[in-house]
């Protein structure tokens, strides 16, 4: 007792500039989470002019995913090396280049370099891995569910692009689109920069990258929480990025109404996760993880069942996109308390890679099962995974993982 009595109150006191990096890094989040979904929502714009196909659309779609998913684990590890100030501008001067190709290849009707463009613009997705380690240092293990999950609102950057990019291609056009976000980008990594700092405590990790990579592995918990973050994480992920075509082919909506609602499920979901982490710092992780992932199996066959839009389908994805960000929100919490005081941008890293992956497989699965002929339940067997997958989770949940002690050194293997 006396281990968890002795000195937590100095560690609850606020840290001078804790909050202002905490937004700052939240910002740089949305601005990336932003870029990383260009492709995904214009895909139907690519699928009208270059007259592509379900199964190509969705391989395009989910390629920056992929990329940004493996990616994380690498820049995870770097965070813990060289610190989220740099790895956040680095990350988010790296994204403008490639915001720029895929550009050049929308404009010339380019598959392939669109492809390319979509392939490098992953780089993007790394964002996560680097503001987790970074937010969690700035804040004492009680609260890591309260910063994990703002920080994590950050990608509402993919309501922003659901919402704004099909309206600003319309009116400004498809290039001028890129280039405000590629300036976004330029700005927010100015703003990095000079007025970020990382925790006054923060001390850079010396050991090589492999071998923390390695060690990292080694704990039961990384694998645990991979599993669960792929379903959570990987289930918002691949409805932010494939709802505008899921709605186009469904229910018939142009791009414009597409993305309002593919806006307002990526919102919903935003909202829930930082609520999420509060509920977990309050309650524990496991209780918040296996209401979302329940949730997600109900709410997920509701879905399939194709209800009328908007009166009956519109409540239904905002529910689901709510259980999913409640569960990401959880899931995180987790891993800020449980990982090993100089391994969380490495475990970190790992999980939320685990988590970009989730999202890469339903949109190729989506777009591989859908029955174009079908006069209803086109996507049934994409979403009857989505269920069975949700449902094996939460008996995974509830019987494997261990919601225990709060120290996050003695608890960094359940």
């Amino acid at each position: 007792m006396a281990r968890e009595t002795s000195a937590p109150a100095p560690a609850q006191q606020a840290v001078k500039g804790q909050a202002l990096n905490l937004v700052m890094a939240t910002a740089a989040s949305v601005v990336a989470f932003w870029a990383w979904n260009m492709i995904a929502t214009l895909s139907t714009h690519y699928a009208h002019n270059m007259e592509l196909s379900a199964g190509v659309m969705g391989v395009l779609v989910a390629m920056p995913i992929f990329v940004g998913s493996l990616g994380r684990i690498v820049v995870g590890a770097m965070t813990d090396k060289h610190g989220g100030r740099a790895l956040f501008t680095f990350v988010l001067l790296a994204t403008i280049p490639t915001v720029l190709l895929v550009a050049l290849g929308g404009s010339l009707n380019s598959f392939t370099i669109v492809l390319i463009g979509g392939f490098l613009l992953g780089v993007a997705g790394t964002v996560f891995a680097v503001g987790i380690p970074f937010v969690s240092a700035w804040y004492p293990p009680a609260r890591r569910g309260f910063a994990t999950g703002v920080f994590g609102a950050g990608m509402g950057g993919t309501a922003l692009a659901a919402f704004l990019n099909p309206r600003l291609v319309k009116s400004i056009g498809y290039v001028p689109t890129h280039l405000l976000v590629a300036v976004l980008l330029a700005v927010m990594a100015v703003l990095v920069w000079f007025f970020m700092k990382n925790a006054p405590d923060w001390v850079p990790s010396k050991e090589p990258v492999l071998p923390k990579l390695l060690d990292a592995s080694k704990l039961a918990v990384t694998w645990k929480l991979c599993f669960l973050y792929a379903v959570v994480f990987g289930g918002f992920v691949s409805f932010a990025t494939y709802l505008p075509t899921y709605l186009r082919d469904v229910y018939e909506f142009d791009p414009s109404s597409a993305g309002a609602r593919t806006a307002g499920f990526a919102l919903a979901a935003v909202l829930a996760r930082p609520i999420g982490g509060v509920l977990a710092d309050k309650i524990g992780s496991k209780p918040v993880v296996i209401a979302s992932l329940a949730g997600v199996a109900i709410l997920g066959f509701l879905v399939a069942m194709e209800p009328a839009a908007d009166v009956e389908a519109g409540p239904i994805f905002i529910g689901l996109a709510a259980a999913l960000g409640l569960g990401t929100g959880g899931v995180f919490a987790w891993v800020g308390k449980l990982s090993p005081e100089g391994k969380m941008g490495t475990v970190g890293g790992i999980v939320s890679a685990a988590g970009g992956l989730g999202g890469y497989f339903p949109p190729l699965i989506m777009g591989m099962t859908y029955n174009p002929d079908a006069e209803s339940y086109k996507y049934a067997i994409g979403l009857s995974l989505l269920v069975v997958t949700a449902m094996v989770a939460l008996l995974f949940a509830l019987f494997f993982v261990k919601d225990r002690a709060k120290s996050p050194v003695t608890s960094a293997i359940p």
